[in-house]
């Protein structure tokens, strides 16, 4: 274990010393057993509590105030229902409301409504106290759900989608919401006849503040959520979700570009391709996804990121349908060893995932006729193609150890026939008590090159080393410390992860404190975080050291304004440069259809393309307006600059990014996105050739039909333009008219 913590770093020895010898065990309060009704009857799910069903249901009061207040009482008055027919699952909310008209809501596209008024289901169906499911639905009834882990505190995915039924309706009283959860929806115990699962029922208020209102109430000296749920009892002979899921997905496009600017269009064919998606319940614990000829494109576009003066690869979240179902079940503590989006064309795929008593598994076959890979080094990263098809195999294993901890197994596997890259991992968590988790993981790579990389990307034919992690947290309710290693090998490489750093050692120690103050306060809490870390490179080379220091408030009009400073030495190709860093964030609703947000920074960083100090000052600013139930625009823009030490602009860069929405109803939606890039570049700055003139132009109209998360329609089209010093004018390039097509038959 002398990898993880060595002599020349012993504050964090004396940090473990103290997580160690303070460690103190929580009280919980009784957590109370509730009996769920079972009512043979179903409902017409319409936002209307008025079948005699719901008079039978269970009756949970949301009794406590979570937020902002610990335990407070609710402003105001939110009843709930529950019952189950042995197929589904059925809850309905009545909040009241004094002010109907300033209820926060509007048609949404699923997975949008985080801001609004909710009423929020959370179940832990497995009664592990690790992982869980969450549903939303606004007062309109707009859907929103994830998957979300608590083996390190809360952690929600939202790439996680299910078809179920809601519908919300606004009254002269408030809202009413109604969810009808399909059991094959979910994964629970395959082996016991008589369930009890974990549950939450919330509703979040919205208003001069955020109210969270719950059934029960959290203890903030307690890391986990799900250990303090109280239990669901009467899930008795559920109807088994041996259940199959076909969907055939149409796609068709039409891409068409230039051979040279200025120029006429070459118009391409128009291609078609037909897919069929198998989702199989084999168990009520276990699913078997398949793909054949799969639809892998990406129908809404990224939103940007302003690529300028930085030597990472920027990170984009997966969006595509067959890696999202069952995602949690490959995910390690610490190292990310699978990024999908480096799967990019694949024909066919497999995947199984599933949990048996305290055992999960998960193992994805999938093929790739354009692969991608991430290429790390300790001072940037870049993709590079293999420019040959591969093949992909992906397993974990992970196994639930005592209350809250976990022991995995990881492995990857990519390999073509003159390639192969392969990576093992051991990782786990363990709890010490509620309030101090340590976190670990241990990882080896092995990696054989093709001559095609070897002669295009200076690699060595064969590159193998390790990586090992620890992370140790102490989270109570007024402070929290923390302390992480990282050793990454010089030759590490996961191909099917994302590991944009390597060759380094890096040591972190932080903490801070909050206050908390009444709702009604300007300032409803404020805190403290400072940490520092020292990165070395595998030689004993130092590569950086930083230290860091904010302060954060909130209060009313869901303020909330951060203010921030960051002194860091850091070495780039052998010269070291002391940066300086100040930066401010704020965010706020001054009205309920209205969000803003901004972030200022000014620093002296390191210009990585002159290898010479600057000053720059980096700009970042949104605004979110429901402009009413149908109309939403989302526009965001940033902005960045950097002046030479001789007071001479380098570069000025803009980038916008303005998305309209026009909502038909719940399911039809007409999107407008419109993206823009200028930089400006001092041609007299560069020590090499560049082009002052560095425009790119973006846009994308599309019309969604979705009856749920797989059933749908989009048609749409999208273009690309630039411009540089060779253009004299903006110039399109690329433009595609694409329809897609896909219908979920549950069988």
């Amino acid at each position: 274990m002398q990898y993880f913590i060595t002599i020349k770093k012993p504050l964090t020895l004396l940090l473990l010393s103290f997580f160690l010898l303070f460690n103190s065990f929580c009280v919980f309060a009784e957590k109370e057993q509730v009996s769920l009704a079972r009512i043979n009857q179903n409902i017409s799910v319409d936002g209307v509590l008025d079948e005699a069903q719901w008079q039978k249901a269970t009756y949970v009061p949301l009794l406590v105030q979570d937020e902002p207040n610990e335990r407070g009482t609710p402003p105001v008055k939110t009843d709930a229902y529950m019952y189950e027919d042995g197929t589904n699952l059925y809850v309905g909310f009545i909040a009241y409301d004094p002010e109907p008209d300033q209820i926060r809501a509007s048609l949404r596209d699923r997975d949008t409504l985080w801001q609004d008024d909710t009423a929020i289901l959370v179940i832990d169906t497995f009664n592990d106290e690790r992982s869980g499911y969450e549903f939303f639905v606004n007062p309109l009834g707009a859907q929103g759900d994830l998957r979300m882990s608590d083996t390190d505190g809360w952690q929600s995915d939202p790439s996680w989608n299910a078809i179920w039924d809601s519908a919300g309706k606004i009254t002269d009283e408030g809202y009413v919401v109604e969810m009808r959860i399909p059991f094959k929806a979910l994964r629970f115990p395959e082996d016991k006849k008589d369930l009890t699962w974990g549950f939450l029922l919330m509703r979040n208020y919205p208003r001069d503040v955020l109210y969270q209102i719950s059934n029960m109430g959290f203890d903030r000296d307690v890391k986990c959520s799900l250990c303090q749920f109280d239990k669901l009892t009467g899930l008795s002979e559920i109807e088994s979700s041996k259940n199959v899921q076909l969907t055939p997905t149409l796609t068709a496009l039409r891409h068409d570009d230039k051979a040279q600017l200025p120029g006429d269009w070459e118009n391409g064919n128009i291609d078609t391709e037909a897919g069929l998606d198998l989702r199989w319940g084999i168990t009520k614990d276990a699913v078997l996804n398949a793909t054949i000829n799969p639809d892998f494109s990406q129908v809404e576009t990224d939103s940007l990121e302003l690529d300028v003066n930085t030597t990472y690869s920027i990170y984009y979240a997966e969006k595509r349908p067959f890696f999202l179902d069952g995602a949690s079940y490959f995910k390690s503590s610490l190292f990310e060893l699978l990024y999908t989006r480096t799967i990019a064309e694949p024909t066919l795929g497999a995947k199984l995932t599933g949990k048996t008593d305290g055992h999960s598994y998960a193992l994805m076959l999938a093929d790739d006729e354009n692969s991608n890979i991430l290429l790390p080094s300790n001072q940037g990263s870049g993709f590079a193609s293999l420019n040959e098809k591969t093949r992909a195999a992906v397993g974990r294993y992970q196994y639930d150890l005592g209350d809250q901890g976990t022991l995995g197994v990881s492995s990857t596997h990519r390999q073509s026939d003159n390639y192969r890259n392969t990576v093992l991992s051991v990782d786990g968590s363990y709890w010490f008590n509620q309030s101090d988790t340590l976190l670990y993981q241990v990882s080896s790579a092995d990696t054989r090159n093709s001559d095609f990389l070897v002669d295009n990307y200076g690699l060595s034919k064969t590159q193998s080393d390790q990586a090992y992690a620890i992370e140790l947290t102490r989270d109570k309710r007024d402070y929290k410390l923390y302390t992480s290693y990282e050793n990454i090998g010089e030759d590490y490489r996961t191909d099917l992860g994302y590991q944009a750093k390597v060759d380094y050692e890096k040591v972190l120690i932080g903490g801070g404190q909050t206050w908390y103050r009444d709702e009604l306060d300007l300032i409803t809490s404020w805190s403290y975080e400072a940490d520092w870390d020292k990165t070395w490179s595998q030689s004993g080379d130092l590569l950086e050291e930083e230290y860091e220091g904010f302060l954060s408030f909130k209060g009313q009009k869901q303020s909330l304004f951060n203010i921030g400073f960051i002194h860091r030495k850091e070495s780039y190709y052998d010269e070291f440069y002391n940066q300086n860093i100040g930066y401010l964030y704020t965010s706020l609703k001054p009205t309920k259809d209205l969000n803003l947000s901004f972030y200022l920074e000014y620093a002296s960083r390191i210009d990585y393309t002159n290898l010479e100090l600057g000053d720059v000052i980096n700009t970042q600013t949104q605004a979110v307006w429901d402009i009413n139930d149908h109309w939403q625009v989302d526009i965001r823009h940033s902005y960045s600059k950097l002046d030479n030490p001789r007071d001479d602009r380098v570069y000025t860069a803009n980038l916008v990014d303005f998305r309209l929405h026009y909502k038909f109803n719940m399911r039809s939606m007409l999107k407008l996105i419109l993206q823009v890039e200028d930089i400006d570049r001092n041609k007299d700055a560069y020590f090499y050739q560049v082009s002052k003139t560095n425009k790119d132009y973006g846009s994308q109209l599309v019309y969604s039909y979705k009856i749920n998360a797989q059933t749908l329609f989009y048609l749409g089209y999208s273009d690309k333009s630039y411009q540089d010093d060779s253009l004299k004018h903006v110039e399109r390039d690329q433009r595609t008219f694409f329809t897609k097509v896909s219908y979920a038959w549950q069988l």
